[in-house]
């Protein structure tokens, strides 16, 4: 009912039960191969368990509705796995593992694949920025802080902040470490005698996962982290979002949505054209830290193996990625067909008659408390009689600036500070990025 606001995109599908299913079935075969691998079962042991790990073979639902006698999927699913491979190889199944090895070597593995379609659509958004940044750099709108105008800015530099904040969160999802898991019991391999540690590396290498140094059972910081870097992107889309959203106002009306047949309509005002991107990110992102939260809650495991804190962490892991996937989706569509209004950001930053140029006027004056106080009461006559700043200062005997220079003073364009000098170097650093 809900998927089209917060499963949209590609990510959804990797998170999915029968991604799930998938992953934990290569994580099965790889363990097998493993082992083949270093000599500890034979080929064709391994062969067989990787004929029978083909997830169609397998009933999703029933497995899940089984996993409650066991507290984990696993355990029916090695049972399952068992009666499909024939009689002479169904020791080699699951050998030496426990049931959060594979969970955990699987969650690395749903992880790794849905990360591929969510960091496109970052990708996508920070390019859909660089374009609005290029395009934009100079155009002139209001600076807004604390909701009110201050000084003026330009768009470009706005998407600009958008692109390097997007650029970080991408970053840190690629360094993230996603390692194999595989300890036993308790962390020592004691079933494979003093051999275990050899079968790590290999099933590292057979998942395309990273080595662990050691087991990391109740060592939850590959999770963590990947917990953690999730919130920190849907937090860069919410803000993003946040943005468009306030632009897209009627009083405001510098920015909008791309439009479609039916997009953003109410079900009760025909005029209404709602920014429903910004929304469905939102409504997304909201509630992403609640997720991050819990999994950093579980952190606190006993011992070398947790009761109940790792169980949380699959679905958890599975609403993170498709809820933060799902806002990336929205934020490249809408950053790729946002249209911006800049007649409407110069009448804007006009609306007040020049005040947000105070600043300026300041500068002009030489600075100092003498000036600022001069600009201070020539605003507040401004404001109580409705009049332009620059008249007010004329019309001032102790503002000792020509025409010419309150004009100077009060244009916008001229008082832009390093804007362009910093959204060139957010381009400069995009387009030199080793990984594009």
């Amino acid at each position: 009912m809900f998927a089209g606001t917060l499963a949209r995109g590609a990510t959804a599908s990797e998170v999915s039960g029968a991604a799930w299913l998938a992953a934990m079935l290569d994580a099965e075969a790889g363990l097998a191969a493993a082992h083949a691998a270093l000599g500890l079962v034979p080929a064709d042991a391994a062969a067989a368990i990787a004929a029978a790990c083909r997830p169609e073979r397998f009933d999703a639902h029933a497995l899940g509705e089984r996993a409650g006698l066991s507290g984990n999927p696993v355990v029916p699913l090695v049972k399952a796995l068992r009666e499909l491979v024939p009689a002479e190889h169904r020791g080699h199944v699951h050998l030496g593992a426990t049931s959060q090895d594979i969970l955990d070597t699987a969650a690395m593995l749903v992880a790794g694949r849905a990360l591929v379609p969510l960091a496109a659509d970052l990708d996508a958004a920070a390019d859909a920025c660089a374009a609005l940044a290029v395009r934009h750099r100079d155009t002139v709108l209001p600076g807004r802080t604390l909701l009110q105008q201050a000084v003026p800015t330009t768009f470009g530099l706005k998407a600009a902040g958008w692109l390097t904040a997007l650029t970080a969160a991408r970053d840190r999802l690629r360094a993230l470490r996603r390692p194999v898991q595989y300890g036993g019991a308790a962390g020592t391999l004691s079933a494979l005698g003093d051999r275990g540690h050899e079968v790590v590396a290999a099933f590292a290498s057979e998942l395309g996962l990273d080595e662990p140094l050691i087991p990391w059972h109740t060592d939850r910081t590959p999770v963590a982290g990947l917990a953690c870097a999730l919130g920190i992107a849907a937090g860069v889309l919410a803000k993003i979002a946040t943005d468009v959203k306030l632009l897209a106002q009627t009083e405001v009306g510098e920015a909008a949505e791309p439009s479609a047949p039916g997009r953003g309509g109410s079900s009760a005002m025909p005029h209404k054209r709602n920014p429903v991107g910004a929304i469905s990110v939102l409504a997304c992102a909201q509630r992403v830290p609640g997720l991050v939260g819990a999994v950093l809650a579980g952190m606190a495991q006993e011992h070398e193996r947790a009761a109940g804190a790792w169980q949380a962490e699959q679905e958890t892991l599975s609403d993170l990625l498709r809820l933060t996937g799902s806002a990336a989706s929205w934020a490249r569509e809408i950053l790729e067909g946002l249209s911006v209004d800049e007649a409407r950001m110069r009448a804007n930053l006009a609306a007040t008659g020049g005040l947000p140029m105070a600043e300026s006027v300041v500068a002009r004056l030489g600075g100092g408390p003498r000036a600022r106080a001069l600009v201070d009461a020539a605003c507040a006559r401004a404001v109580a009689e409705g009049r332009p700043l620059g008249e007010v200062l004329a019309a001032d005997e102790d503002v000792r600036l020509t025409p010419a220079e309150i004009d100077a003073a009060l244009d916008p364009a001229g008082y832009l500070g390093s804007a362009g000098a910093f959204v060139d170097r957010a381009l400069a650093r995009r387009n030199t990025r080793e990984d594009r």
